[in-house]
């Protein structure tokens, strides 16, 4: 059985930053894609960043250089280091995995398990 679990979210004033969390069980980030993506009210989920087995990653635009995304392969653990967070955030950050070594989409349909999610809200 699969389990993704996120944690770290909470609110922040702009500027701040947070680090997320995906604790994962049942699946292995050494041999799968990771990926964290959000949704925020009345919008569709997006990718935010990927990050493969070879170490190759994806940031959407709206958070270069702010959001970096990295692994521990020894607790099997994905993180997402959120810095000079916006109001533009605020969202539920979702972690994901796709079966596969490289990160061939960034489509959330494409990713074969999720996480619960965690909130994470940026005031201004």
């Amino acid at each position: 059985q699969v389990q993704l679990v996120e944690s770290g979210g909470g609110s922040v004033q702009a500027g701040g930053s947070l680090r997320l969390s995906c604790a994962a069980s049942g699946v292995s980030f050494g041999t799968s894609c990771g990926g964290w993506f959000r949704r925020a009210p009345g919008k569709e989920r997006e990718a935010v960043a990927t990050l493969d087995i070879y170490g190759g990653t994806y940031y959407a635009d709206s958070v270069k250089e702010r959001f970096t995304i990295s692994k521990d392969s020894a607790k099997n653990t994905l993180y997402l280091q959120m810095n000079s967070l916006k109001p533009e955030d605020t969202a539920r950050y979702y972690c994901a995995s796709l079966a596969t070594y490289t990160c061939d989409s960034t489509s959330a349909r494409s990713y074969n398990y999720w996480g619960q999610g965690t909130q994470v809200t940026v005031s201004s």
